[in-house]
């Protein structure tokens, strides 16, 4: 008799500890974290302004918001997904001559990128992206780009921009292929850049069960204005 109550209590504690544990260790295995955004469809507005001048990132226009992070593939015992988070804490400016885009940078303040589960971010921040000590992450663009096939009707166009990514305390060439609205008094840029993570000497901690993939993507959504 005294056995079987000690093993109705054992099934009981484990019950419990299922029920408890359980949904936040799923949500942790399955969470997809926090993409940034992509340009809103149908925000696009004839331009009320030309291209020359110099540029600031600013928090957002209609329905498109200034958002920055990051999308690498986690490779789990069993399964593999995507995993992003995001901030709105970005800066830079962009400075445009003769419809040529000559000189920018933007900065991403990567102790602040969230997803969704607190313990992951916690995690990203400490043991992988070591951000106490590598706090923010810079693309600064390296060869002009000309911009004159922009169209001013509110539609979007693509551009390739060279540039070096400074993240990790690691500096490389990338290249990026982005989307480009003009719109109102704003012009928005979305895509994302490529980045091999040990390139940028990033690495996953031997103690944690998951594995992050080598290849990943920086997520760019960046409202500029134009200064008066």
């Amino acid at each position: 008799m005294r056995k079987g109550i000690v093993t109705l209590v054992v099934v009981t504690v484990v019950a419990l500890a299922i029920a408890i544990v359980g949904p936040p260790v799923y949500r942790l295995l399955t969470s997809e974290g926090l993409q940034t955004a992509s340009i809103a469809d149908g925000s696009g507005e004839p331009a009320t302004v030309g291209l020359d001048g110099h540029w600031d990132v600013v928090s957002g226009a209609g329905e498109n918001s200034t958002e920055a992070g990051y999308t690498f593939d986690e490779v789990l015992p069993g399964q593999e997904k995507s995993t992003s988070g995001r901030t709105s804490e970005v800066s830079g400016d962009l400075v445009v001559a003769n419809d040529v885009l000559e000189e920018g940078k933007v900065t991403v303040d990567v102790a602040s990128i969230e997803s969704d589960i607190e313990k992951r971010d916690i995690h990203v921040r400490d043991n992988i992206l070591h951000t106490d000590q590598y706090p923010e992450a810079t693309f600064t663009i390296s060869d002009p780009v000309d911009l004159s096939s922009l169209p001013e009707d509110g539609s979007v166009d693509t551009v390739t921009i060279n540039g070096e990514l400074t993240m990790h305390g690691k500096t490389n060439d990338v290249t990026a292929e982005l989307t480009v609205l003009r719109t109102g008094e704003n012009v928005i840029v979305q895509g994302q850049v490529p980045v091999e993570r040990e390139a940028f000497g990033i690495v996953t901690p031997e103690f944690v069960a998951s594995q992050i993939a080598e290849e990943g993507t920086v997520d760019l959504l960046l409202v500029f204005g134009l200064q008066s």
